[in-house]
């Protein structure tokens, strides 16, 4: 997608993010030591950015990733080696013709479900293997996973310059690193990064996409998922609709610098004691500049996690000590053996007050996991639409030998009342979708939902 829209959010460990809607200036870092990965197929537990110099993509790469989803992935025990293997193969094949390249006599050994076996078989086949391939290859076997929390990560080093991009921060449909597939017509941006390309190109939020390089944004009532890499270049052609006045145009946009952009939370006092507090996301510290906005508060805390793609678990646990204590917000569940209960952290004071809390379909992860909890728990009302479902597990980062960066669950996320909140999302009390229209015209559906339920 546009690179401000979707850049690669590299997790802290522990955390409970995806891939996320983010302007590049905020993409997270992994914290700590990185430990070197090994040539032994064995991968590395990293918590800090890799070197920058990056040697290519090998097959004993691609090994160190096999093995790493066996041995550290949630279900990893029980995955069946001959599937990782399938879906390696069929992703190196497609890049190789892809470009033209295709070998003959590349075919799927007989493989018997023995990992180092299968291993063994599978590397004669390749040989030396190609570096470009051998990457698409590993990120085809992640995906393979169906696991919205597992990907590869090739981690490019911030520029000197600082952030570049287009400037368009967000779209009605984005959800992590792909099109929200219950996307409903039509596409429409959501937020614009000030002095940035887009802004200057005179682009709104609420502006309708109709096409991107030419190619429609729906096809029929389906959203269309090629446009994602259409998006991924640095210049890109979007036809826009101005949903005010109906006209078309078509806009040429190149990536330029972008201003970096601060991560906190803002607050505005809404009439009747009612505090509104917009949280982008759920970074180190959030919980308290929350809480900090609603000390003085006497009557009611509208909590906006719209486009909030996640972030710490602990944050979530922090902000709802300050709602409830002894509750249980989630559970993390091993593949067997007995679930980690998480509560909400009463060392908070409470503060008594009457919550209401704004979700979309942009609400990723550990926001998931709050509107999750606020709602099982009986803590607040939900308005605004059902979360993504995407929250299958934190995360934990390991280092492979070409410096990307694989990400794998080792757990599994439950809702409070053991429900799986992963693919489904958390359903509102109240539906108030935003629309291109009310966002050009600057009205919140959401927001006055929330007000008339107070």
């Amino acid at each position: 997608m546009i690179r401000t829209v979707c850049a690669a959010v590299l997790l802290t460990a522990g955390t409970l993010s995806a891939s996320l809607p983010a302007p590049a200036a905020q993409a997270a870092t992994v914290q700590a030591a990185t430990v070197q990965a090994t040539t032994d197929g064995a991968c590395a537990r990293i918590t800090a950015p890799p070197p920058e110099s990056a040697p290519p993509t090998s097959v004993n790469t691609l090994r160190q990733a096999y093995e790493c989803v066996l041995d550290n992935y949630y279900s990893g025990p029980v995955l069946d080696s001959k599937v990782l293997l399938r879906d390696a193969l069929a992703a190196y094949t497609q890049e190789l013709m892809r470009r033209g390249a295709d070998r003959a006599g590349l075919r799927l050994p007989a493989l018997t479900g023995n990992r180092d076996a299968d291993w063994a078989a599978f590397a004669d086949m390749i040989g030396t293997g190609d570096p470009a391939a051998l990457h698409a290859a590993i990120t085809g076997m992640v995906a393979g996973l169906h696991d919205n929390h597992a990907r590869v990560e090739k981690i490019t080093p911030p520029s000197e310059d600082g952030p570049v991009g287009t400037g368009i921060a967000g779209l009605s449909a984005a959800q992590g690193p792909r099109l929200d597939p219950a996307a409903r017509p039509p596409l429409f941006i959501t937020r614009v990064l000030p002095g940035s390309p887009a802004d200057k190109a005179g682009i709104r939020p609420g502006d309708i996409i109709e096409k991107v390089d030419g190619i429609p944004a729906f096809i029929g009532d389906k959203v269309n998922q090629s446009l994602i890499d259409t998006f991924a270049s640095s210049t890109v052609r979007l036809t826009l609709k101005r949903p005010t006045t109906g006209r078309v145009r078509t806009v040429k946009l190149t990536e330029g610098p972008l201003e970096e952009q601060e991560r906190a939370v803002t607050s505005k006092t809404l009439p009747g004691g009612v505090t509104y507090v917009q949280v982008p996301g759920f970074f180190q510290g959030a919980a308290d500049q929350v809480i900090a906005k609603l000390k003085d508060t006497t009557k009611a805390a509208v909590i906006d996690v719209r486009g909030n793609g996640g972030g710490s678990p602990r944050e979530v646990t922090r902000l709802l000590g300050a709602f409830a204590h002894g509750k249980v917000t989630s559970y993390f569940c091993p593949l067997k053996g007995d679930c980690t209960a998480n509560h909400t952290d009463d060392s908070v004071p409470l503060l008594g007050l009457r919550l209401i809390v704004l979700t979309d379909r942009a609400c990723a992860s550990a926001c998931e996991d709050f509107s999750g909890a606020v709602k099982d728990n009986g803590l607040g009302t939900l308005v605004g639409t059902r979360t993504a479902g995407a929250v299958s597990g934190p995360a934990e980062a390991y280092l492979l030998d070409d410096n990307s960066v694989l990400l794998l669950p080792k757990v599994r996320h439950l809702g409070p009342a053991r429900e799986i909140i992963d693919t489904v999302g958390v359903p509102v009390d109240h539906y108030a979708p935003m629309t291109a229209l009310d966002l050009a015209t600057g009205r919140d559906p959401g927001l006055a939902k929330a007000l008339s339920l107070l």
